[in-house]
C-alpha cells in the first residue's frame, strides 16, 4: 500500500447524489462501504467533508447575511454531514469518532491532534467536522490543515471527475488530462484545484494531493494503492 495515512476530502455536493439537496442515503452507504475495503487493508483514514448540500456561507453573503454569520452555519452543516457519515460507517462496522472544530459535546469530540492520532493508530476513521472553526476559511483548507497536524501522507480529493485538466472537462470534452503536475505548475496555470490557502499550506509542507472520481467503484482502494487514478499534484 503506498500511503498508509490518508485525508480523504469529500465535497457536501458529492453527498447529494441524485438529489438536488440534503443527503442521498444510497450515495452515504456507497461511500462507506468504499472507506471500508480502505480501513479493511489497515490504512488510516480521516475524512473532511464540506457543508455545500446544506448551506453555504459565501451565498449567504450575497443574500445580505454577514459573512462571519453565514460561515459558522455553514461549519454547522459540515458537523450534519459528518454525523451522517459517521452514522453510515458504524452500520459497516467501522470504528468511528467524530471531532468537532466547533464545540459540540453532546455529539461529537473537541478537535485534539494527539488524541486524533491515537484513534487512526488503533484503525478507527476519525471525521473532522466544523471546518477550522473560524470563518473566512474553506473545508479545503480544513482539510489541508488537518492532513499537516496528523502527518497524512497524502490528501485524496474525491470529486465528480477523474482528475485534473487543462480545462473543465465538463464544458470541453476535447480537455487534456494531467496524469501529474507540480505545484508550481498549478500556480503558473492558474487551474482550480483548492483553494489558495488550502494549496499553500499543502505546496509548504510537502502534502501531496490526489484529485480523482470518488464515485467509480474501487477507485479509492486503487488510488491508496498508488495505482495511476486520477492526477497526482506533488512539489
Amino acid at each position: 500500500m503506498k500511503y498508509k495515512r490518508i485525508l480523504l476530502k469529500l465535497s457536501g455536493e458529492s453527498l447529494m447524489g441524485e438529489k438536488q439537496f440534503g443527503i442521498d442515503n444510497v450515495r452515504l452507504t456507497e461511500y462507506a462501504k468504499e472507506i471500508k475495503t480502505l480501513v479493511d487493508t489497515g490504512v488510516q483514514v480521516a475524512i473532511v467533508i464540506g457543508g455545500g448540500n446544506i448551506f453555504r456561507g459565501v451565498e449567504a453573503e450575497e443574500g445580505g447575511m454577514e459573512r462571519t454569520q453565514g460561515d459558522y452555519m455553514g461549519m454547522l452543516a459540515t458537523v450534519i454531514n459528518s454525523m451522517a457519515l459517521q452514522s453510515s460507517l458504524e452500520k459497516e462496522g467501522i470504528d468511528t469518532r467524530l471531532q468537532s472544530a466547533i464545540e459540540l459535546k453532546q455529539i461529537a469530540e473537541p478537535f485534539i491532534r494527539r488524541r486524533a492520532i491515537r484513534h487512526l493508530e488503533k484503525g478507527r476513521v476519525v471525521i473532522f467536522g466544523g471546518g477550522t472553526g473560524s470563518p473566512f476559511f474553506t473545508t479545503d483548507s480544513a482539510a489541508a490543515l488537518r492532513a499537516v497536524e496528523i502527518e497524512a501522507d497524502v490528501i485524496l480529493k474525491g470529486t465528480r471527475v477523474d482528475g485534473i485538466y487543462t480545462e473543465d472537462p465538463e464544458k470541453n470534452p476535447n480537455a487534456t488530462k494531467y496524469d501529474e503536475i507540480s505545484f508550481q505548475e498549478v500556480f503558473e496555470r492558474g487551474i482550480k484545484v483548492m483553494d489558495m490557502t488550502a494549496f499553500t499550506l499543502c505546496n509548504e509542507n510537502g502534502v501531496p494531493i490526489v484529485v480523482f472520481d470518488i464515485n467509480k467503484s474501487g477507485n479509492l482502494l486503487r488510488v491508496a494503492k498508488g495505482e495511476a487514478i486520477g492526477t497526482v499534484v506533488t512539489s
